[in-house]
């Protein structure tokens, strides 16, 4: 495994990590929430980590969240919950541990947003559920309008000062966000974002109009969510773009979804005459991207079954050329443009 240094950070991480968005599920729901497979994350999170990857992400929202009345405050967090259930049975120095918060995690008025009340509270409620003392990187899931910027930028700063989280990022920001937090933390002399967490892969590729400019401009690392777009990328809908997928019901998207499939057959033709699977080349496309930019992109690998890791892992050996990357580049360039929602 190589690591690769997170934006302009001395923090050094595994070139992929593991996302926690969507774990292993057990069938069985509390509250309209399918509860996790613990056992099945535990061998998950062995492997990757034998493997050499050391740099894990979460949120509390992932696996829990409150949305109204009937759902269940104690359903909240279980992704870090079972994390931290994990860690606790390793060398904490050995990992690189992310956590975000934005998102409601119980039904008053101050309990979702980018307040000041809500980080503070927010992040000392990840860190019991984790089971540590610190996270190594904290990070706002989303944009708060009703917040001001200066007052986001400095309870997440005096998080790092407070020994709370080691540095802090963003994801799902506003674009025009981010010259204002670089330019407020250098007048106030604040602790500054090393990172920024942002959807992006070969069918989407909207975020290289602006949010990648600012990446290059002020050195932020890039963690790519759903590189492989949901299983997209993974070849799940060739044949069948998913009955019951939002997109299907609406009748004026087709052309879109035939235009993404259409896309998808010349990438996986491509794949296999480079005798390399379709994830593999989403990944490595990622990688390699990151090199084109002159940026650091680290793809999150959701693993919902262990059975996949191994090839995603086998992505970090695929070389692709710079012809092959011009490919690939030319037949997905209408993604940067427009993204549909799947």
């Amino acid at each position: 495994m190589k690591y690769v240094n997170v934006g302009k950070s001395g923090l050094k991480v595994s070139t992929v990590a593991i996302g926690t968005w969507h774990l292993p599920g057990s069938g069985q729901f509390v509250n309209k929430v399918e509860s996790v497979n613990e056992e099945e994350f535990k061998k998950i999170f062995k492997k990757a980590y034998d493997f050499g990857i050391n740099f894990y992400d979460t949120a509390d929202i992932y696996h829990g969240r409150v949305e109204n009345n009937e759902d269940c405050i104690e359903c909240t967090g279980n992704s870090e919950r079972v994390l931290g259930n994990i860690i606790k049975d390793y060398d904490r120095e050995s990992l690189v541990i992310s956590t975000k918060v934005a998102g409601p995690m119980n039904y008053y008025v101050n309990s979702s947003g980018l307040s000041r009340k809500h980080i503070m509270h927010g992040i000392k409620s990840s860190l019991e559920r984790l089971k540590t003392d610190y996270v190594d990187l904290y990070q706002f899931h989303w944009s708060d309008n009703d917040t001001p910027l200066i007052e986001t930028l400095k309870a997440m700063s005096h998080i790092v000062d407070l020994d709370l989280s080691r540095y802090i990022g963003m994801s799902n920001v506003n674009a025009c966000d981010i010259p204002e937090f670089m330019n407020l933390s250098e007048k106030y002399n604040l602790n500054n974002f090393i990172t920024m967490q942002e959807a992006y892969n070969i069918l989407d590729r909207k975020i290289e109009n602006d949010k990648i400019l600012y990446a290059q401009r002020y050195n932020l690392g890039l963690l790519a969510y759903i590189p492989l777009d949901q299983g997209i990328l993974a070849g799940k809908y060739l044949n069948n773009y998913g009955k019951g997928s939002r997109i299907t019901y609406y009748s004026g998207l087709q052309n879109e979804i035939d235009r993404t499939l259409n896309t998808v057959k010349k990438l996986k033709e491509f794949a296999d005459e480079n005798d390399i699977t379709l994830s593999q080349l989403a990944i490595a496309w990622l990688l390699k991207r990151g090199a084109e930019l002159n940026i650091k992109i680290i793809p999150l690998l959701g693993i919902t079954n262990i059975k996949y890791l191994d090839d995603n892992i086998n992505a970090l050996n695929v070389n692709l050329k710079d012809e092959d990357m011009k490919y690939i580049n030319e037949i997905s360039s209408s993604y940067a443009n427009s993204k549909i929602n799947h």
